[in-house]
């Protein structure tokens, strides 16, 4: 048990600060492993978690000139612990969104959307009618990288691990915009001749698995394509054969949003751009959240189990 509810006072609003009243957050799994001590950036202790949300500005201090009272605001950047009902934030912590947006989809907008996004656009330049193959693919990210390619036209395979509720799960994928559902296995079967006589061989593989899993969707991917990892939820390596790169030479590379939003910090041009395609995307109803339960902050712990169970297809979001 790490984690109390504590009451704590608001701090005061300085010249540069905005006073944010949350309105929803959700847990990720790399809150939980900030939590847990695994992940590459902790905060200093103690405390608040969360690293996505949203919330409505009450109140900017007399510097602030881009926000104003009523505005919707997202985290900037990770670590601003968002698992809190009120709090004062520098402005250049937050980004501005639209209002009108579902407030579940601008709570989980800032992590999985973005990494779907910017894999699909910043390592194979990719056209209507090509396709991506991508492993865990009812994760947040596996679900938008779904639906942003269906919005650019371009087909998705998706692999999934075989569950009880398979058929259930293949047809929520489906109804977002999934070409193909196959599970681990079937990447091996002859089946998967079938899909290549309509789709063409992926150029993109997204990798959020590792082990056998990564090993399978190599077999898949075209000549001189790429395979980006951005997870590892197997704990274990990504393994390559030798004639994968000799005679496919294909290319393996990594990508970590927070390392992304710290290469742009000074690129504001990037940043919003991202933010406006995505909205966009949301409000033409192309981009929807993530499955997700609604638990009131009080909840917090049986939102945190339910969060770490195997098989999870729902996010749990943190009302407040």
């Amino acid at each position: 048990s790490l984690f109390r509810l504590k009451d704590l006072e608001v701090p005061n609003l300085g010249d540069s600060d905005v006073h944010v009243k949350m309105l929803a957050a959700p847990i990720n799994p790399a809150d939980i492993n900030m939590i847990q001590g695994t992940y590459a950036i902790l905060s200093p202790l103690p405390a608040v978690g969360g690293n996505e949300g949203v919330g409505e500005v009450l109140e900017v201090g007399s510097r602030v000139s881009a926000l104003k009272p009523g505005d919707w605001v997202i985290p900037a950047d990770t670590g601003l612990g968002t698992w809190r009902t009120r709090g004062v934030f520098p402005e250049e912590k937050l980004l501005k969104v639209p209002s009108d947006i579902p407030v579940l989809c601008a709570a989980t907008l800032s992590v999985n959307p973005c990494t779907a996004l910017r894999m699909l656009t910043d390592f194979e330049t990719l056209a209507p009618g090509d396709s991506v193959i991508q492993n865990a693919a009812n994760s947040g990210v596996g679900q938008a990288v779904i639906q942003i390619a269906r919005a650019s036209g371009i087909k998705t395979i998706n692999v999934v691990r075989d569950r009880p509720d398979l058929p259930q799960l293949v047809e929520r994928l489906m109804a977002l915009g999934a070409d193909h559902v196959v599970t681990e296995e079937m990447l091996r079967k002859p089946e998967m001749k079938e899909i290549f006589k309509s789709t063409p061989k992926p150029r993109l593989a997204l990798n959020c698995v590792g082990g056998k899993s990564t090993t399978e969707m190599l077999r898949h991917l075209q000549p001189r394509g790429t395979m980006v990892t951005y997870g590892g939820m197997a704990k274990q390596p990504v393994m390559v054969p030798v004639s994968a790169f000799i005679f496919r030479d294909v290319r393996l590379r990594g990508f970590w949003m927070t390392q992304w939003r710290k290469d742009h910090a000074q690129d504001q041009e990037s940043m919003a751009g991202m933010m406006d395609t995505l909205c966009q995307l949301i409000q033409r109803g192309q981009l929807t959240a993530p499955a997700s339960t609604e638990v009131p902050l009080q909840d917090y712990r049986a939102a945190l189990e339910a969060s770490m169970k195997p098989f999870v297809s729902c996010r749990q979001i943190l009302l407040l």
